[in-house]
């Protein structure tokens, strides 16, 4: 199975702090990812996990350097892709001047599964991930979110 690497870059006015403490506080991740509370002891070697009433996603921290980086293994209840290894995802900030706010998301070890070529959905890494960071500016931005349902 081959894998692929799905890559998105936005910049943020704000700081590297708020940023970080969107990403990973229930309080925040609630209003800009679909609903989705975020719990983790913030550790490496600690479980993370999404949940939407139950959990969704979960996955292993591998590093966590606060306000600069963090990335886990990334796996989905609702997956059915036979994989031999989880995904992994990793969320890089750095702090330009002006208080702008430059948030890298790598997604790795993807397969042609996780990718969704319909316009008009959230699903897929490449639909999903877009919506999410797009949301989570907004929200940073303006306190606004983008009202959808999933």
């Amino acid at each position: 199975m081959k894998s692929s690497t799905y890559q998105y870059v936005t910049y943020i006015s704000s700081t590297a702090e708020k940023v970080w403490d969107a990403l990973t506080n229930t309080k925040h991740t609630e209003q800009y990812f679909f609903g989705t509370a975020i719990q983790s002891e913030w550790q490496v070697g600690s479980r993370v996990e999404y949940s939407r009433g139950e959990v969704t996603e979960f996955g292993e921290i591998l590093s966590y350097e606060p306000h600069q980086k963090m990335s886990y293994t990334w796996e989905s209840v609702f997956d059915e892709t036979k994989r031999t290894e989880p995904t992994v995802v990793t969320f890089h900030l750095h702090e330009l001047s002006g208080g702008i706010v430059k948030l890298t998301l790598i997604h790795e070890k993807l397969t042609d599964t996780d990718y969704v070529d319909e316009p008009n959905t959230f699903r897929g890494c490449n639909n999903g991930w877009p919506f999410i960071l797009s949301n989570l500016k907004s929200y940073l931005e303006t306190g606004e979110i983008m009202k959808v349902t999933i």
